[in-house]
């Protein structure tokens, strides 16, 4: 058997790509997380007083303010049609809605940071996901989307930020489900 050695240049320019393309899509180790199941994090929370101008805008122009959500748990996706990590986490996220079909006290937004709705309202019926999808129709602040994708935002009844998480997840997970409906079953 004959052993093959790959061009030190060529291999060096490799790894530098692959670094690129994982931090591009924000698979990366160093991420800010707040577990809704055990509400400690790094992440300070916001209010909703602090996002009342954030906007989204469906397919059909129609507006959503989070203001507008205020009495509600709010699910907010931010991914895009490129990103692998995105795409990977989306049937689990098209079944963690599923089990919440039919609950007025939750609403799950996908934000393609794109602003591409065409592309992105495309993908979901090509793969047949029951996903809302809007575009932002007001600037994003720091404290809801950096500089990774995908990113995954819960707010409270109130408005204050519950969780925010930077990378690819399996939100099929029933811990998920849980704590979902713990944020809905709680006092105001």
């Amino acid at each position: 058997m004959k052993t093959q050695f790959i061009n030190p240049a060529i291999r060096t320019g490799a790894l530098v790509m692959v670094t690129i393309f994982i931090i591009a899509c924000g698979n990366n180790a160093t991420h800010e997380e707040k577990n809704p199941t055990k509400g400690h994090s790094e992440t300070q929370a916001s209010s909703m007083s602090q996002t009342a101008d954030l906007i989204f805008q469906d397919q059909q122009g129609k507006t959503v303010s989070l203001s507008s959500l205020k009495g509600k748990v709010v699910f907010i996706n931010f991914w895009a049609t490129w990103c692998p990590p995105c795409i990977q986490e989306m049937p689990s996220i098209n079944k963690l809605k599923q089990s919440f079909n039919g609950n007025d006290h939750i609403v799950f937004l996908m934000v393609d940071v794109d602003a591409n709705i065409k592309k992105s309202t495309g993908f979901m019926e090509k793969n047949q996901y029951d996903l809302p999808v809007y575009v932002p129709a007001s600037e994003i602040p720091p404290s809801f989307l950096g500089d990774a994708i995908p990113t995954t935002v819960i707010l409270d009844k109130k408005g204050n930020l519950s969780a925010r998480m930077e990378g690819g997840r399996d939100y099929a997970d029933p811990q998920m489900v849980t704590a979902l409906n713990a944020l809905i079953k709680s006092d105001e």
